[in-house]
């Protein structure tokens, strides 16, 4: 199988390795890691070959349900119940394009892991961003026409899974993560954290020509979809 990937810039918005620094301590509204609280973010994805209202629907959402565009800052006034003992919690996106790519903003319980192979069929390419603040490593995945290729936790790279699991060892080699072997670490002590992290997500940033706003996560105002759970998308 081949990925359907090719070289490409970046044109427009702020790059990927700022997304390094979504879920750290301290970040909040006003923060490059988004909105805090209620409205951390749970995860990115990008798509190439769908408009993003294509990719709403195929993570759960009614295309014709979006809401007036809100910022990420007001997605904290919505009612958005995360954990329900004895039912789905709610997950929400937010959508918008960049780059070339649509992306969706996940937040609370969202559908983005679930439903991978789902959003990636018929020659769709995705790239799955998690950052796991409270369960690392931050994870990343690779899917294209309904098959997950590649996908790794970041800063523990030499751990590969996917029906292509090495598909991208030589952008983390030429990007100074691993070793030429595709195992070794180039920075095994005392380099983790952002500076590792911001490495690996270049790679992927320069394979893809992935690109998201940081603003996207803060006054950037996109349209809201409800793909699980019953949540209120109007602000409170």
């Amino acid at each position: 199988m081949t990925d359907g990937t090719r070289k490409a810039s970046v044109r427009d918005g702020d790059g990927i390795q700022w997304l390094a620094e979504v879920g750290r301590p301290g970040t909040g509204p006003q923060g490059t890691g988004g909105p805090g609280a209620d409205g951390e973010i749970g995860g990115v994805v990008f798509a190439r070959g769908i408009p993003p209202e294509e990719l709403a629907r195929r993570m759960g959402a009614d295309p014709a349900a979006g809401t007036t565009p809100i910022s990420g800052t007001e997605i904290q006034d919505l009612d958005i119940e995360v954990y329900r003992p004895s039912d789905d919690g709610d997950g929400v996106i937010r959508v918008g394009e960049c780059g070339g790519w649509s992306f969706a903003i996940e937040y609370g319980d969202s559908t983005g892991g679930e439903l991978l192979t789902e959003i990636a069929r018929d020659g769709v390419e995705v790239v799955h961003f998690r950052p796991m603040p409270e369960q690392p490593p931050a994870l990343l995945d690779y899917a294209h026409d309904g098959a997950v290729l590649c996908g790794f936790g970041l800063g523990q790279e030499r751990w590969r899974w996917g029906q292509e699991p090495d598909l991208l060892v030589p952008d983390l080699v030429a990007a100074g993560v691993l070793e030429a072997d595709g195992v070794t670490p180039c920075h095994p002590e005392g380099d983790g954290g952002d500076a590792a992290h911001r490495r690996t997500l270049g790679a992927v940033e320069r394979r893809f020509g992935l690109s998201l706003p940081r603003a996207a996560l803060d006054g950037l105002r996109l349209a809201a979809y409800a793909v699980r759970g019953t949540p209120g998308l109007v602000p409170r």
